[in-house]
């Protein structure tokens, strides 16, 4: 059985200068069946906050705004498929491949 999913909202400071706490409102108010979601404490990643977190996904994101919530939801939370263009860079490292 595969273990449940969280979704941690960094609510440390400059976080929550940046919008954190209503990022985890919104989160809260999504009500995906059998994910939770929780405050989390300073994650390290300040400057690219919200920060977002999702485990056992391991998944970050960054500079999250409540309107990024509908679409983490539908598309990460229930489609399996993580939102691309808010990962967090310094953490989920792209290669890029150019063509000559």
């Amino acid at each position: 059985m595969p273990e449940p999913r969280c979704v941690l909202i960094c609510q440390n400071r400059s976080c929550l200068k940046n919008g954190s706490a209503e990022v985890l409102e919104a989160f809260q108010a999504a009500k995906v069946s059998g994910v939770t979601v929780e405050s989390s404490p300073c994650m390290g990643q300040c400057s690219s906050g919200p920060t977002v977190r999702i485990v056992p996904d391991e998944t970050w994101y960054c500079r999250i705004e409540p309107s990024d919530v509908p679409t983490i939801v539908e598309t990460h939370l229930l489609g399996g498929k993580p939102v691309e263009a808010k990962l967090n860079p310094r953490i989920h490292l792209r290669i890029e491949m150019f063509s000559s």
